[in-house]
């Protein structure tokens, strides 16, 4: 009976893969790390992607019923630090929805009026406007069904993904001029801290491997087949994010390359190059719909697992109920309000690159957070729970395993370390507030919840 259920073959699980990770928002921020951006994608692959891939695939074959992170956590550490897993991922996926939003903002603008894609009252109005509307209707229970969902993931993520590749390649098969000198090494200037930084937003880009995870007991052969599968998609993941950000590091200058509007930026370059500056609107058009179509899946998929959790207790009642259309309009509500604060930065900080940046490092210190915790879980269930069956295990023995996931252990370390310096890539003028913002969102979002579950576990077992 079981064997009916494994039809995914290694080609569907790459592109789910690729569907899943995949990003256009991740490359003109890749871009502003130049020609040795190639460099961080293969690290970033060998020491983050690829354990989370392997380690994600072992634990979801061996607990795979719903709640992903969360239940691995609280199978190993117990329902405190699987409640603040489960409130990490949440909150840093309201960090990050500004980013997004502002991302969109600006590609609409080029259907508007360009210049408004560097002005930060238009992203803001438009970000918290998106927001908003999508927020209300997902209280009405609203939503887009899944297929809408992937379709407008692959027209609006990988079609104008492939097109901007065969743009780059083209461009330097014509040798036409390139916006920045070719490199006498592919290697980072490891002469300053500040020129790693960006090396966080790097592995952000690269997070989304441990949902595709939950298919690996429906492959044919999980054991032999999902490592292939992952090698293909490792290889398809960084050859696309790569490629497609160097198209934009070769005619796009540096110095004016903008990590919000910089995609578009490119097209517009290439396709009044060619004489086709109407293609800009069409690419503008697709990327807007694919995101779009995704705004109300992100908008209400995190809050899923945190209306679980508020229903074993770990929060107040009120985060608990829903209404008669199913949705948890408390939490919803509760997401809006923190995301319009947390919108104002663009206002606060003296550029929109600045901006940008420091919400995507804040979500991505919180993101690395949570991948910790996975790994740290892999190693515990691996001597706690050695006889759970598990469709696919990663070879080697417990050595491998702990070997692996220390990797990524490492790697996150090191990532949210650098993550805390001004990148020289992007000038940041008030140093102050960036500290002041980061340090403070990581006490507000991390270690005050983390005193609340402490608390909650201190009355469950006074209760008991």
């Amino acid at each position: 009976m079981n064997h009916s259920k494994k039809v995914l073959n290694v080609f569907s699980l790459v592109m789910i893969n690729v569907i899943a990770v995949d990003s256009l928002r991740t490359l003109p921020i890749s871009a502003k790390l130049g020609f040795s951006l190639v460099f961080y994608y293969i690290f970033a692959a060998l020491t983050f992607f690829i354990p989370v891939a392997l380690v994600a695939a072992e634990l979801a074959t061996a607990y795979p019923n719903t709640g992903g992170i969360y239940v691995w956590v609280r199978e190993a550490f117990g329902r405190r630090a699987g409640f603040i897993t489960i409130w990490l991922q949440w909150i840093y996926n309201v960090v990050w929805y500004p980013t997004m939003l502002a991302f969109i903002a600006a590609t609409l603008s080029y259907l508007i009026a360009p210049h408004l894609g560097n002005n930060k009252f238009y992203l803001l109005g438009t970000a918290l406007s998106l927001f908003w509307v999508f927020t209300f209707l997902n209280c009405f229970g609203m939503k887009l069904s899944s297929i809408v969902s992937i379709i407008g993931a692959s027209i609006g993520t990988l079609l104008p993904m492939i097109v901007i590749i065969v743009l780059g390649a083209v461009w330097i098969f014509q040798d036409r001029p390139v916006a920045v000198n070719y490199p006498t090494t592919w290697l980072p200037d490891f002469s300053s801290l500040g020129n790693l930084s960006l090396f966080s937003a790097v592995l952000f880009g690269l997070i989304g491997m441990e949902m595709s995870a939950v298919h690996a007991e429906e492959v044919k052969n999980p054991q032999r087949d999902y490592p292939k599968a992952l090698f293909y998609s490792a290889l398809l993941i960084i050859s696309t994010l790569s490629l497609g950000s160097l198209a934009i590091v070769i005619v796009v200058p540096n110095d004016s390359l903008s990590v919000v509007s910089g995609l578009v930026d490119a097209y517009a370059i290439f396709f009044n190059s060619y004489n086709m500056p109407w293609m800009t609107s069409v690419i503008a058009v697709l990327i807007i719909l694919g995101g779009l179509s995704g705004v109300s899946a992100w908008i209400i998929g995190p809050t899923k697992g945190l209306l679980v959790s508020a229903r074993d207790g770990s929060l107040p009642a009120l985060f608990s109920r829903v209404n008669k259309y199913g949705s948890p309009v408390a939490i919803l509500l509760t997401q809006g309000v923190i995301f319009t604060v947390l919108s104002t930065v663009f206002i606060l900080l003296d550029s929109i690159n600045a901006a940008y940046w420091v919400l995507s490092d804040l979500s991505a210190q919180m993101a690395l957070l949570v991948y910790i915790m996975m790994f740290a879980a892999a190693i515990k269930l691996r001597y706690s729970k050695p006889e759970q069956p598990r469709g696919y295990t990663i070879p080697g023995g417990n050595l491998v395993m702990s070997l692996i996931s220390g990797i990524g252990i490492i790697c996150c370390i090191a990532a949210m370390i650098v993550g805390f310096i001004p990148p020289s890539q992007i000038p940041i003028k008030n140093v102050f507030l960036f500290e002041c913002f980061l340090i403070g969102g990581l006490i507000l979002f991390v270690f005050i919840p983390w005193l609340f579950a402490k608390k909650h576990d201190e009355q469950l077992c006074s209760e008991e």
